[in-house]
């Protein structure tokens, strides 16, 4: 069927009918949801690369009954530039809106009359094997951070993040579903996501576009969260006085307002960062909110020109991918872009890739990556521990019975 004779419908949800995102989606749909707004999907009208899906989506024949809908592509822009990027469009769509209304958007030959979706039944607790290992050797990893700060004090880079890998494996398969429930349970106000055998739960918002307003919330920065509120209290404070911390938020900051500004009439941001806790950590955050100009830009291309942001990557950007190319030994993939969607107008919201795991195949084993922003005041060990912390997210959802 080519392109051009997409034909979409979309429907309100069916009033006195339950709707629960996760089990929409399953274990092998499609999911991205913030604090119960958001959608899940299943099976593909259309895969197809990144830099043409806003045609495509723009061809579809769009019959909309629910008010303000259109169609929607999803999908995972990876962290190195030079590998490929497919978005989908899914066959059935369910969404629900900040207004509390809820829709299913169909796409293709059926959407006329389209099949009901069933909800996947809720998995039962199963207690299962699990190993966790390495895959960058410790050595490796306390190495590459003292080679990025090393080059921050010679003066070729202000900052640069050095991740590591973690390998999680089973004798079974690892249940998506039963994973996307735990996170909702513990991360329910950060983006959670399952795009394709990736998944996760990030706190950060990379961009959004809704009309003609943008919007970014970056963090960087990061301190453990123990549970007790005295100590997490003292925490947050000596997070926020940080001098290595602050810098390290600031070249994130600096970034991001200077990429976005040219497609703005204006741009706003907080004067002073303030902490975003989560379960496990708490991180220095800043919004930020502006106007675009016309004819304003689609989400895709402000998402193309922040990737990788200095939160991920480093500054001054080519020489810290140059560097984390050399010293880190694996590719990131997936784990360090963007997660997130587009409509057919251009709007949509993208999340950093980040707390997060990759299924293989046969979803036996996960691989998770966790890294940290350094500076001139990184140490090593401190900087493992903050690897440890971040950790914690992906192997609490996937290995708790």
């Amino acid at each position: 069927m080519a392109m051009s004779a997409l034909r979409a419908v979309t429907r309100p949800w069916p009033a006195g009918h339950a709707l629960h995102l996760d089990d929409i989606a399953g274990p092998d749909g499609y999911l991205f949801v913030r604090d119960g707004v958001g959608f899940a999907a299943r099976g593909v009208a259309v895969r197809g690369p990144v830099d043409v899906i806003a045609e495509t989506l723009a061809a579809i024949d769009h019959v909309d009954q629910a008010g303000g809908v259109r169609p929607r592509a999803l999908g995972v822009v990876p962290f190195e530039r030079h590998l490929p990027s497919e978005l989908v469009i899914p066959q059935v769509l369910v969404g629900t809106a900040a207004d509390g209304r809820s829709w299913i958007t169909t796409v293709g030959d059926t959407c006329d009359a389209p099949a009901p979706v069933a909800a996947a039944a809720r998995p039962a607790p199963h207690a299962q094997e699990f190993a966790v290992r390495p895959l960058t050797p410790i050595d490796r990893y306390l190495a590459a951070v003292e080679a990025a700060r090393e080059a921050v004090h010679e003066g070729s880079l202000t900052k640069a993040v050095i991740a590591r890998e973690v390998l999680v494996s089973s004798p079974e398969a690892i249940d998506v579903h039963a994973v996307l429930l735990r996170l909702r349970a513990m991360f329910g106000s950060c983006f959670r996501y399952s795009v394709d055998g990736f998944l996760g739960a990030s706190p950060e918002l990379l961009v959004e576009v809704e009309g003609n307003t943008v919007r970014s919330h970056p963090l960087a920065g990061t301190t453990p969260r123990t549970g007790d509120p005295d100590t997490d209290r003292r925490a947050a404070a000596a997070l926020l006085a940080s001098e290595k911390n602050q810098i390290e938020h600031r070249v994130v900051i600096d970034m991001i307002h200077d990429t976005l500004l040219p497609w703005c009439s204006y741009l706003d941001w907080e004067p002073e960062p303030s902490i975003m806790a989560v379960a496990n950590v708490q991180h220095l955050a800043t919004a930020m909110e502006g106007h675009l100009s016309d004819p304003r830009p689609n989400v895709l291309e402000l998402v193309k020109a922040l990737l990788p942001t200095p939160a991920l990557g480093g500054f001054p950007r080519d020489a810290a991918l140059a560097l984390i190319e050399r010293v880190e030994g694996f590719t990131r993939g997936r784990y360090g872009g963007a997660v997130g969607w587009v409509d057919s107008a251009g709007d949509g919201a993208w999340a950093v890739a980040i707390r997060c795991a990759e299924l293989s195949a046969d979803r036996r084993s996960a691989r998770l990556v966790a890294g940290g922003g350094i500076v001139a005041d990184s140490e090593p060990l401190a900087e493992l521990a903050e690897t440890q912390a971040k950790f914690q997210a992906m192997l609490s959802a996937i290995i708790r019975p």
